[in-house]
């Protein structure tokens, strides 16, 4: 799968790159500078999500994973953008000189994605507040207000001031507790660690219980587990929590091909209380369904981040984002509070949810 989407990569890059070297109407000297810089940006993605980028400086390897990351989601769009005036090329709607040596040409296709991405940085910093409503006859005592938030990503680019931010954010809520369904950290413990991201976590006003995503694995078990710790944050590995008679079930990441199933998790606990699993990743929802859970809650999918890639997410999962429900049993498949790579939102949104549970009289 990875030598595939390589392959498609390094095919996306040279047909940009020769398009930029065809429309830009400058020195061939010139042209050179603009196609080297973008293949140091692409370079930029690969050293970016390696080990390499922890023997840099703080602000040059935030540069490095930013620019990288940043950089592979403008090249998609630069590849849309040319495809269409490809076709408009053939269908003789766009003329030839558009595309060669081009000052309008190439202020029109700078313009164009500089728009876009402005856009898809204010509406990724844009923090949506979904809510959504559960009546249930289980005995839950008073009305519960519980926050879902998934994916925070916190790393080189989600900094402690941005995470500060979303603290302030949740803590407005005055929730009765704080659900995580994985991928806190986005895959390195160094700069969560220097900036003791944790200290801005405890600072939540509600208790917090999480499950483990992917990138926790990426980063590393013993360091995220430990990062969990000193946060404040109640792990649930495969395990339950009680909070209120409402079951709180945790499971392990798929990462860990010896976790739990589903059905092995509620053995033993009561199902006359209502019953939240969180599991990161959303395969598989009819084993919620089968075990009797009212509700799961997941992330991972991130919606595609940004379009098209939603209509990927869309075909890989029964539900990639929003509410869903198989027979008695609700879903909430979260798009994410924050994100993984380029800050950027289009066609999605990074959201986190307000969920209220009242007891049927």
């Amino acid at each position: 799968m990875f030598v595939i989407l390589f392959v498609v990569l390094i095919v996306g890059h040279i047909y940009v790159g020769m398009h930029i070297w065809r429309i830009l109407p400058i020195p061939t000297w010139a042209k050179i500078i603009v196609i080297s810089l973008m293949g140091i940006a692409f370079l930029m993605l690969f050293v970016g999500i390696s080990p390499l980028q922890n023997h840099f400086s703080m602000p040059v390897a935030t540069t490095v994973y930013e620019t990288g990351t940043s950089w592979i989601i403008i090249l998609l769009y630069l590849a849309i953008l040319f495809l269409i005036l490809d076709l408009g090329r053939l269908c003789t709607i766009v003329p030839a000189q558009f595309l060669k040596s081009s000052w309008i040409g190439t202020i029109s296709v700078t313009a164009i994605i500089t728009g876009i991405f402005i856009y898809g940085n204010i509406h990724y910093n844009e923090k949506i507040r979904e809510e959504m409503s559960i009546a249930t006859e289980k005995p839950i005592g008073h009305q519960k207000k519980i926050l879902l938030v998934s994916d925070m990503h916190i790393g080189y680019h989600n900094n402690r001031a941005e995470l500060a931010r979303w603290i302030d954010l949740l803590n407005a809520e005055h929730a009765d507790a704080i659900l995580v369904a994985g991928d806190i950290i986005d895959g390195a413990i160094r700069p969560v660690s220097e900036e003791r991201m944790w200290e801005e976590l405890r600072r939540l006003n509600a208790p917090v219980y999480a499950c483990l995503g992917n990138h926790e694995y990426i980063t590393g078990l013993r360091e995220s587990t430990e990062f969990y710790k000193k946060a404040g944050i109640t792990l649930l590995r495969d395990s339950v929590a009680t909070l209120q008679n409402i079951n709180i079930i945790g499971r392990d990441d798929r990462s860990n091909q010896a976790r739990k199933s589903t059905a092995e998790l509620v053995k033993g606990i009561d199902n006359k209380q209502f019953t939240i699993l969180l599991d990161h990743q959303p395969y598989n929802l009819e084993e919620s369904e089968q075990a009797g859970i009212d509700l799961q809650f997941s992330g991972h999918t991130h919606h595609g981040q940004v379009w098209p890639l939603n209509w990927v997410t869309d075909a890989l999962y029964e539900k990639a984002f929003g509410q869903h429900q198989r027979g008695n049993t609700r879903y909430y498949i979260s798009s994410g509070l924050g994100i993984w790579g380029g800050k950027f939102r289009i066609g999605t949104r990074s959201e986190y949810v307000v969920l209220t549970i009242t007891k049927v009289e």
